[in-house]
């Protein structure tokens, strides 16, 4: 493993950078210019489409040093937005880590906070999602279009920060693999691995663990292939991005089912936190679907703007 992608260089090419790159903060930051670069073209073409209103930016100064405003596609939203998800998507996904291991925090609270490591993705789609719809409806913009605009990036973009996790090898693995289950037409680095060099400086015994990241790019690039074909759908705004919530939250349920988690008791059942969250995302989803099955009965007239805040 390489938590260090200037270790990598280092191995391939011979030379060492002079500033070291960790791997996850580098496969995250890709992970959030992929899913922005298709959120943009996203919202330009639905807007184009007539499904969503434009909104209002300033350009030069007229004669009189007053700015002049013109439409824009909500695409024009996309830097601030994108700096929301950054922000409150870390700060999220460090909260619900201390909250699932409090144990820990207790132990050591700096340690915790101020560790590179130790993120819930959940926890940051949660809070940056909910910031981000504020923000939307605060522009005057329509939430479920934006929304829709949003569901392919986020699928990828959650699928490549999870190569990021591979490559570090932060703890985000699976339970000890079974041998004896393997097809022999299955490498056997793709069914277990030990995290040679990983971040946590956890010694795995062979012949390893199941590398839950990789299944799970796998499954993200797959789902992002089918959001991105229905992309087009004729159904009401906020459609593509209930499936969208019903996909990750059916894949989280079915990874966790041989992932290394905190586990809780529910009821006298026990589950783990991304277990529960994801039961929530994939109801919010179906009845999501259930408001939004019937095709958009009018659109947003081509020259709309949402009206300002």
């Amino acid at each position: 493993m390489y938590p260090r992608l200037s270790d990598l260089f280092s191995d391939l090419f011979g030379f060492t950078l002079p500033i070291p790159i960790y791997s996850f903060g580098a496969m995250v930051a890709v992970a959030v210019l992929t899913a922005m670069w298709l959120t943009q073209r996203e919202l330009d073409r639905i807007y184009a489409d007539g499904r969503i209103s434009g909104v209002r930016v300033s350009t030069e100064k007229t004669k009189r040093g007053r700015p002049a405003m013109k439409e824009a596609s909500p695409s024009a939203l996309i830097g601030t937005v994108t700096v929301l998800a950054v922000v409150l998507g870390i700060a999220g996904s460090k909260l619900f880590h201390i909250l699932e291991n409090l144990d820990t925090f207790a132990a050591d609270p700096l340690g915790m906070i101020f560790s590179t490591g130790g993120l819930s993705f959940y926890g940051g789609l949660i809070l940056a999602g909910l910031t981000i719809a504020w923000f939307v409806r605060r522009k005057g913009v329509e939430l479920g279009a934006f929304a829709d605009a949003m569901a392919p990036g986020l699928m990828l973009g959650y699928g490549i920060g999870r190569i990021g996790c591979h490559l570090a090898g932060d703890g985000d693995w699976g339970i000890p693999a079974d041998m004896s289950l393997k097809p022999d037409w299955i490498p056997t680095w793709l069914w277990a691995e030990t995290y040679p060099n990983n971040f946590l400086g956890i010694d795995i015994t062979a012949p390893g663990v199941y590398p839950t990241s990789i299944y799970e790019f796998v499954f993200a690039a797959l789902l992002f292939g089918v959001l991105w074909i229905y992309r087009k759908h004729p159904y009401r705004n906020g459609w593509l991005f209930s499936f969208y919530l019903l996909l990750n939250g059916i894949e989280r349920m079915l990874i966790e089912q041989i992932r290394v988690n905190n586990e809780f008791d529910v009821l006298g059942l026990t589950f783990t936190q991304a277990e529960v969250i994801a039961g929530l995302i994939v109801a919010t989803g179906l009845v999501g679907l259930g408001l939004t099955w019937k095709r958009r009965l009018r659109e947003v007239p081509p020259n709309a703007v949402a009206s300002p805040a």
